[in-house]
């Protein structure tokens, strides 16, 4: 059972992939429509793992969260940012170097998905039917000033990242 929560999961990156590849096949013309798709998928996959798995797995640890919880928060809140700004090169590199670095902690043997299937056990079934269920996510306009870029610098560099925006 717990395996499929993870199969679930990963598939859904390889999707978002795909998506934001998509988006930037052409390096002087960024594809709205798939940068918009890429968008709401990230934003509705990350509240899949703050709302459903993260949670699940800490009820399971008796409240106590998982220890790379906190360090997924952080990428999570440097990605949410870099989705606030009109997509760019910087932007889009961003975003890549971090998913490049984040997604293994979640997919890679002994990882995010593999913990959670251990911990959840008995719930994987309720688990995983919440993850598929999870509603789409509202998604806001792009905001274009200097206030937004400077907020997503911060993020990305809360998160330990040294990239170039």
């Amino acid at each position: 059972m717990a395996g499929k929560i993870h199969r679930w999961l990963a598939d859904d990156h390889r999707r978002l992939d795909g998506l934001l590849d998509r988006a930037l096949a052409d390096p002087e013309h960024i594809d709205t429509a798939a940068y918009g798709q890429f968008r709401a998928g990230l934003l509705k996959h990350i509240g899949m793992e703050e709302k459903v798995l993260l949670p699940a797995a800490q009820k399971q640890r008796g409240g106590a969260p998982l220890p790379v919880a906190s360090r997924l928060r952080l990428d999570h809140g440097a990605l949410v940012a870099l989705l606030v700004p009109p997509p760019n090169a910087r932007v889009a590199a961003a975003i890549r170097a971090i998913l490049k670095l984040h997604n293994p902690i979640e997919e890679d043997p002994g990882g995010l998905y593999d913990q959670c299937g251990d911990i959840i056990g008995a719930d994987a079934d309720d688990v995983l039917t919440r993850l598929q269920e999870f509603p789409e996510v509202k998604v806001l306009p792009h905001v274009d000033s200097a206030f937004v870029m400077e907020a997503a610098r911060r993020a990305v560099a809360r998160a330990g990242y040294d990239l170039e925006l």
